[in-house]
């Protein structure tokens, strides 16, 4: 069996099916590790949850930020959709179900075998990867409930943006998303900034990517993840980097995480673009 993590696709379902033609994907013996952003700003959004639904088993996939909008959109009727290629998906015949798929996909996913960290963007500081695990379970138990629609619509902001045991309601599940799906730098204490968004080395002085802070409780093991186009792909001892910028004209990765392997890029065939 090979395990394959994939970068964010949003809505690019032609490169992806041609990514997994070319590491000879068997969908009875492999996994696939998608870092999230299945959806929004490509032009097959539709097209790519039905097609990563039907992987079925084979498919482990995070939520990323688009995929938590696009459920908002859901949940909100009068909430404007201003990506056409999400209006398909909320109009689908099918949409109903998989809406119910992705609100059951999880925040963050573990391999003790490969010691493994799979989340969208990355974690906070402090957290071990335990924590990370029992900090994403309480959003997935959120939205699992009834108060998914309550959740949704709050969890826009990028308040509070230091963490303490003792948050409580929204300002503890909006940090946890925020850190899970949106993080990219942090203050050298570990207080998420959400105003800088380039490749480390453009950013202010004082700012420092996430995984980089010395005192990062999970740097002891392996965290994939993706969400920073203008980063990458990056492959650094127990940190692997897979948003390659398919969606902006750039490529399609995956990475074979149970062995030594080069990466593998499918060309995008998007407009080439920059991302705002």
């Amino acid at each position: 069996m090979a395990v394959f993590a994939v970068g964010d696709i949003q809505g690019c379902c032609d490169e992806l099916k041609s990514l997994l033609d070319a590491v000879h994907f068997n969908i009875h013996e492999d996994q696939l590790w998608f870092v999230g952003d299945l959806v929004n700003r490509g032009p097959q959004s539709l097209e790519t949850l039905r097609f990563i639904k039907s992987l079925g088993s084979a498919a482990i996939c995070v939520l990323g930020n688009h995929d938590l909008h696009l459920l908002a959109l859901a949940y909100d009727s009068d909430a404007p959709v201003a990506d056409a290629d999400l209006h398909t998906v909320l109009h689908a015949t099918d949409r109903d179900e998989l809406i119910a798929w992705l609100i059951h996909q999880p925040l963050a996913h573990y391999d003790e075998q490969l010691d493994t960290l799979l989340v969208h963007a990355g974690v906070a500081n402090e957290w071990t990867v335990a924590d990370v695990l029992k900090r994403a379970s309480e959003v997935e138990t959120t939205l699992r409930s009834g108060h998914a629609g309550d959740f949704l619509t709050a969890m826009y902001g990028n308040q509070p943006a230091r963490w303490a045991d003792t948050l409580e309601g929204m300002d503890r599940l909006r940090f946890i998303t925020n850190c899970l799906t949106r993080i990219r730098y942090c203050m050298p204490d570990g207080e998420l900034n959400f105003a800088a968004k380039l490749a480390p080395g453009t950013q202010p002085k004082h700012l420092l990517p996430w995984f980089e802070l010395p005192t990062r409780a999970t740097q002891n093991s392996r965290v994939v993840f993706g969400h920073w186009s203008t980063l990458g792909l990056m492959q650094r001892p127990g940190l692997l980097a897979l948003d390659t910028g398919c969606v902006w004209g750039g490529a399609l990765t995956a990475v074979r995480l149970d062995a030594d392997e080069p990466p593998v890029q499918i060309p995008s065939r998007q407009p080439k673009l920059f991302e705002a």
